[in-house]
Parts: structure tokens; C-alpha cells; sequence
């Protein structure tokens, strides 16, 4: 069994927590109107509600985690668009982000842990 696959858990009840883990999600949005908001804004939220719920904490630390491996392999993209190559990656990578991110904040907001594929685990 994969330590950092949660064992089966009942959706969180609490609306506030679930609000807030979803906030987790969507903060990651913020990109759009900062450039670097998809690591801040997770990370603001994750900062401010961590030690108040549980699911806030577990779903920031996943936004966070994602949003970072995501953020490298963007940067590795851009360096392979100089050989073309990493254009149609950048797409699809931000075509992933955002399908992504939506699914995780629909997850949130129903109480349930979600887990991001392809994202390195800085923070456990």
C-alpha cells in the first residue's frame, strides 16, 4: 500500500473546511492575474487555515506539491521550446493545470481528499 495514498476516509462534513480546502484549489487561479500566483495563493491559503482543519492542511500541501512540479515542468518545456518542441508541451501542460485544478476543487468542495497525478511530493 502507497504511504501517500490516504486510506479510505468519509467525506469531510464541515462546510467551512471544505470551503476552504477548495479555496486551496482554486487559489492556484490567482496565475492569471500575478504571473506566479499558482504556488502564493495555494500556499497563502494552506498557511492561514492549516493548523485550524485537516482536510485544509492535507489539500494544501497536494495543491502546493502540484503546482510546484508543475511549475518545473513548465520551466523545462519553455527551455525545449527553443527547439520547438516544448510548445505543444506548454499547451498541454496548461490544458492538464487547469482540467486538473477544476477536478480538485470539485473534490474539495464535496468533502473528499484529492491527489494530483504527476506531481512531485516536496511536502508530506
Amino acid at each position: 500500500m502507497d504511504p501517500l495514498e490516504p486510506t479510505f476516509q468519509p467525506p469531510v462534513e464541515n462546510k467551512e473546511e471544505r470551503t476552504w480546502a477548495m479555496a486551496c484549489h482554486l487559489a492556484a487561479f490567482s496565475a492569471w492575474f500575478t504571473g506566479f500566483g499558482m504556488i502564493v495563493g495555494p500556499l497563502v491559503v494552506w498557511l492561514i487555515k492549516k493548523d485550524q482543519f485537516p482536510l485544509v492542511d492535507d489539500q494544501g500541501k497536494e495543491a502546493l506539491n502540484f503546482n510546484i512540479s508543475l511549475a518545473i515542468y513548465g520551466f523545462v518545456a519553455f527551455l525545449l521550446s527553443f527547439v520547438l518542441i516544448g510548445i505543444p508541451i506548454l499547451v498541454a501542460l496548461g490544458i492538464f493545470w487547469f482540467i486538473e485544478v477544476i477536478i480538485a476543487t470539485i473534490r474539495a468542495n464535496n468533502g473528499e481528499r484529492f491527489r494530483y497525478p504527476l506531481t512531485i511530493r516536496f511536502l508530506k
